[in-house]
């Protein structure tokens, strides 16, 4: 009797989902509280605060909605085995437009060309709700409707130009690739990240935001000399427009080696009090890089994919576990869509695991920007960013441990403090 791998991957995927929604629970509990925790007292505002719990509260709820939606979605198409169905309705269109059906390139492509379709059609409409009515609420908001629809035609584009070469490559390489796949995949994958890390920011950010440099200034002075001082080769410091779409603010490095970028938000330079706070923001960015956390990061992300390759290989073969999905044939990219879903648990441990050494990662850039000497600007900073973005004053600490990259605000408050305590 041949293994129910079908009936497990949806079993778990709805213990997971009973776990994460127990999560959120206690989360939505914890964004009820009536009041600040004693770190924000008399430095968070009650009206900001107020203002924080309406909109966590509201993003809570729609998350519920959208969770449940989604689990009910993934489980009957896996169960009901749509996937298979899907699959032999893209060879018949193959056929009726007089293509070659036996080609699995063209198969594939015809295959996501209809997911994708399908992912727009089930997702716009939670993405018009939370864009157009819960950001819209409370103020975040600032594109227009014509403007979002841009975005995803531009968005949609982009995936026509760029997919088909990249499935193509895919699909050739499992093919050919024989007992080196997996390194194969790697090497590949490798290359590609490296590329699209260098054009993205130079041919594709530009089709949705507006790139200007940083006008002559104290703030750039600023920024320049701190950059320098830490060796950092700062070669262009951009504003991005990020006003138009959004009120939230950011702010982010990118380029290789000696050909390094700033790109700061324009909604970072409006909400913080003074140019001081900015630098400290960017203080703790240069953290990363000084501490080498990017690199790190990039090697972990290197390695574990390595080793989904590698084990990709080792089921790409089994009959049984194409079967028990529905599938007679064994195409290339069913066998990474059904290999992703019997890693589930395996990549549920792996991405807790990368949020622990990430919020490690953030206690040590805010440690190093205050040994720079600007604890007093950083926290005043992250205590701004934290009100006009009206992130959650209180959080849970299971649900915070499992679903946070980055530390809650007190965390870092806390520990900010105690390096001050310390160096004293």
């Amino acid at each position: 009797m041949a293994f129910p791998y079908l009936e497990s991957v949806v079993g778990f995927m709805i213990l997971m989902y009973i776990f994460e929604t127990y999560l959120d629970l206690r989360q939505h509990a914890a964004l009820k509280l009536p009041t600040l925790p004693k770190p924000l007292e008399g430095v968070i505002s009650q009206e900001k605060f107020k203002k924080s719990q309406a909109y966590s509260l509201d993003k809570s709820n729609f998350h519920f909605v959208h969770e449940f939606v989604t689990i009910l979605m993934d489980s009957a198409i896996l169960y009901f085995r749509i996937l298979p169905w899907f699959w032999k309705i893209s060879r018949d269109f193959l056929i009726y437009l007089g293509l070659n059906a036996e080609n699995e390139i063209f198969h594939t492509l015809a295959f996501l060309a209809g997911v994708m379709i399908w992912s727009q059609i089930t997702d716009l409409p939670f993405s018009l709700y939370s864009t157009f009515v819960i950001e819209s609420r409370h103020g975040f908001n600032k594109q227009t409707v014509w403007l979002f629809f841009r975005d995803m035609i531009k968005g949609i584009a982009l995936a026509i130009v760029i997919g088909p070469p990249i499935v193509a490559a895919i699909i050739v390489i499992v093919q050919k690739g024989g007992p080196y796949l997996a390194i194969y995949l790697w090497g590949f994958m490798l290359v590609l990240s490296l590329v699209m890390m260098t054009l993205y920011p130079i041919l594709i950010a530009p089709l949705f935001n507006k790139f200007t440099p940083l006008p002559e200034g104290e703030l750039r002075s600023k920024i320049e000399n701190l950059a320098s001082s830490l060796k950092f080769p700062l070669k262009k410091l951009f504003v991005v427009d990020g006003s138009t779409r959004s009120s939230h603010s950011n702010a982010y490095m990118y380029g290789f080696f000696k050909n390094k970028r700033i790109v700061l938000y324009d909604t970072l330079i409006q909400q913080c009090k003074n140019d001081e706070e900015v630098v400290a923001v960017i203080a703790h960015e240069l953290g990363h890089w000084k501490l080498n956390h990017t690199m790190y990061s990039f090697i972990a992300v290197q390695i574990l994919t390595l080793l989904q390759f590698g084990g990709y290989t080792l089921v790409r073969n089994s009959k049984d576990l194409f079967q028990s999905f529905g599938f007679d044939t064994q195409p290339v990219l069913i066998g990474l869509i059904i290999f992703q879903h019997t890693v589930i648990p395996l990549q549920h441990l792996v991405s807790f695991g990368l949020n622990l050494v990430s919020r490690a990662f953030e206690f040590q850039a805010d440690a190093f920007a205050k040994k720079l000497g600007y604890a007093a600007a950083l926290r005043a900073g992250l205590v701004k960013l934290q009100e006009e973005n009206l992130s959650a004053m209180n959080t849970d600490p299971w649900y915070s441990a499992y679903h946070y990259s980055h530390p809650p605000l007190v965390e870092r408050l806390t520990a900010i403090d105690e390096i001050d305590k310390k160096t004293d």
